[in-house]
């Protein structure tokens, strides 16, 4: 007899269902989130166990990892598919969902997502951090500017240097202004002060990998893009040919074709990682419009945009 697992996670407590080769439930229960719970009451169907799923999510890297050293044969799903399959169900608990991913794992209506090493996932984790505060930055800034308009106040083109100097100077005399944009702008410099500090650590790790200083040869792209890019893939031997990569990133046509209909509507998927995808962009964007380095790649690609437009010849 075979049997087949469905979990379905969340931060405090776990579904479980197990089901056999016939789709008849054989157990069902909610334990701890856990590896090792989770391995521990799923012991009397070790042997004939073929096949654990999960939806991947915030804790799958970890419990993934966790249930794959216990040694169960564990896959995490594509939301995607998981989501098509399970909107059929008329009401939607965590026990009818574990039930549904049982089901998947046993027919293999499934898609299994690759799952990074954990040092891939902690320079992935500096990168989003080091994104974060800069993002708050900016925000911080974009506030003070909006918020002086109302008083009258047009700042217009400042360096991001001289910006606090010039704020002050135009707030001089007037106590509350003065108050709310000095502590605002304190907090800006010491968001700019750990942006700078996570710049310095990944520019670190960029140069010291030989994969990353081969990808900062190319024009556009720096420290941060180089590192996005490898951590996206990780693997390389996982793609058949090079050019699943841009169906991987969300960079190709997409398409929805039935009956009589082409199916082509020129956008491209946008699946896959969002920030890999925008980073890339920007670097073909400097390399067609900033760089003064000539190459084969660059004199495509001016070709592209002259026939089909600047963004495509970019996207391209």
């Amino acid at each position: 007899m075979e049997h087949f697992v469905g979990l379905d996670v969340a931060t405090l407590k776990t579904a479980v269902c197990v089901v056999d080769r016939e789709g008849e439930i054989v157990f069902e229960t909610e334990v701890e989130t856990d590896p090792l719970i989770i391995a521990e009451i799923l012991k009397p169907w070790a042997r004939t166990l073929r096949g654990l799923g999960h939806e991947a999510g915030a804790l799958a890297p970890w419990l993934h990892t966790g249930l794959l050293e216990a040694g169960l044969p564990t896959s995490c799903l594509e939301t995607r598919h998981v989501r098509a399959s399970l909107g059929a169900q008329r009401n939607k608990t965590d026990r009818n969902d574990a039930r549904g991913i049982a089901q998947l794992m046993r027919t293999g209506w499934f898609s299994a997502i690759h799952m990074k090493s954990r040092d891939c996932y902690r320079i992935r984790l500096i990168l989003v951090h080091r994104r974060t505060l800069k993002r708050k930055f900016l925000d911080i800034e974009n506030t003070i500017r909006h918020s002086l308009k109302v008083f009258g106040i047009k700042l217009g083109l400042v360096s991001r240097g001289k910006l606090g100097d010039a704020v002050m100077a135009a707030v001089a005399g007037d106590t509350l202004l003065e108050g709310l944009c000095g502590a605002m702008l304190a907090a800006r410099e010491a968001l700019w002060a750990q942006v700078e500090r996570l710049d310095r650590l990944v520019g670190e790790l960029a140069g010291g990998d030989e994969v990353c200083r081969r990808f900062m040869g190319i024009p556009g792209v720096g420290p941060i893009t180089a590192l996005t890019f490898k951590t996206a893939i990780e693997t390389p031997g996982r793609f058949t040919k090079s050019r699943d990569v841009g169906a991987y990133l969300g960079l190709t046509p997409r398409r929805w074709q039935s009956g009589d209909s082409d199916g082509h509507n020129g956008a491209i998927s946008r699946r896959g990682d969002g920030e890999v995808r925008t980073l890339l962009y920007e670097a073909a964007q400097s390399m067609l419009t900033r760089s003064g380095t000539w190459s084969t790649l660059k004199a495509w690609g001016m070709a592209q945009a002259k026939r089909s437009g600047h963004k495509k010849a970019v996207t391209a």
